[in-house]
């Protein structure tokens, strides 16, 4: 008769669990209507404050520029190589091999940004044509992808460290019949 008692403790069990998942459900539910009402009032204060670092930034790109170029100075191309790997994924970088998911960046430094034929760039970088890929857009490009080009396709979150966009800027500047000259 243990059998009988063991379905009536199942069930039980079953009916707790559920009930404690459902009330979980409906919480979480709550929570992501309450933050989609509240957001207007945070994106305003968000849109403040990302009109406030923009201005700093456009006041520090001289300093900025002037930093990455000692950075580039110094840089590594062979450490740039060892950083190149995580960018194959999505990119070639031989010359001829065309593109995969990225343009090929075989020849990209002082290339007009987004110039690679057959390659269907996004908006965002379609907006930055007539630019050239030099040290310093590069510099900003690999730093904060969705920051320099705002809606881009690209998922790479960026390198926070100068020294090693540097090194990796020196290594795709190597990718060249003809590399440019790197500051002294």
């Amino acid at each position: 008769m243990s059998s009988g008692s063991d379905t009536v403790h199942s069930n039980r069990s079953n009916a707790i669990l559920g009930a404690l998942l459902g009330t979980l459900l409906f919480v979480q539910t709550v929570r992501i209507i309450d933050e989609s009402f509240s957001a207007p009032e945070s994106s305003h204060a968000e849109a403040s404050h990302k009109a406030e670092t923009k201005e700093a930034a456009a006041a520090s790109s001289a300093g900025d520029a002037e930093s990455f170029n000692k950075a580039l100075a110094s840089a590594s191309a062979e450490r740039g190589a060892g950083l190149v790997k995580q960018c194959q994924s999505c990119h070639t970088i031989e010359e001829g091999q065309g593109k995969k998911v990225g343009p090929g960046l075989y020849g990209v430094v002082n290339r007009p940004i987004a110039s690679e034929e057959g390659f269907n760039y996004s908006a965002a970088l379609k907006s930055k044509a007539g630019g050239k890929w030099t040290f310093a857009e590069l510099n900003k490009w690999l730093d904060d992808p969705k920051a320099y080009a705002k809606g881009t396709s690209m998922g790479f979150p960026g390198l926070k460290s100068e020294t090693k966009r540097a090194d990796l800027v020196a290594y795709l500047n190597t990718l060249s019949k003809s590399p440019a000259a790197l500051p002294k």
